[in-house]
């Protein structure tokens, strides 16, 4: 039986040093053991009320930055389509054949305007007035002598004058001297 008692006080002992030792340990650290009082913070300054203001300014600004690069990114989209529907085959041709038309037309009615025939071609015949639209615009010319208090242009002297009615009803005079500059020295 003593046996059996010094197996168990052997026990025993080993338990209650193992259980010791950590607690032994825990005593002799405790003084170089500090804490502090745990306090919450809210990190948003909504929250907290710390800077406020600025967290709010900081925020409009990056909306506003945002918007704008929406608003930007979507001009900048709708300007690339025109440039591209102007770009295309079709629109090219479409500004080259116009700008054709309009510089025959434009010459057609010069060499009317200026036309000067002599006594002996009786077919030649000059216009001395006329009209057409273009493109909603109404315009008409008359060859008259130059009347001097409505035109900047000497009294008497030959002279187109071409008169241009937009759509809205604007209108624009042109006073074209005939054959300025080419008189003799």
């Amino acid at each position: 039986m003593l046996d059996k008692l010094n197996e168990w006080s052997v026990k025993a002992l080993l338990w209650i040093s193992l259980l010791f030792w950590p607690i032994l340990l825990l005593i002799m650290l405790s003084p170089y053991v500090s804490s502090d009082e745990l306090t919450h913070v809210f990190k948003s300054p909504s929250f907290s009320g710390a800077n406020t203001s600025s967290h709010y300014l900081t925020i409009e600004n990056q909306e506003r930055t945002r918007r704008e690069a929406i608003k930007d990114d979507v001009e900048s989209a709708l300007q690339q389509a025109e440039r591209d529907a102007e770009n295309t085959t079709m629109a090219k041709f479409m500004r080259n054949l116009e700008s054709r038309i309009y510089a025959q037309l434009s010459k057609q009615l010069v060499e009317s305007l200026f036309r000067t025939c002599s006594e002996e071609d009786l077919t030649c015949t000059t216009d001395t007035y006329g009209s057409f639209m273009l493109e909603g615009n109404l315009v008409t010319y008359e060859q008259t002598a130059c009347d001097s208090s409505q035109w900047a242009c000497t009294q008497g002297e030959d002279v187109i004058v071409m008169t241009i009615v937009d759509a809205d009803g604007g209108e624009t005079i042109i006073v074209i001297p005939i054959g300025a500059g080419s008189g003799s020295p």
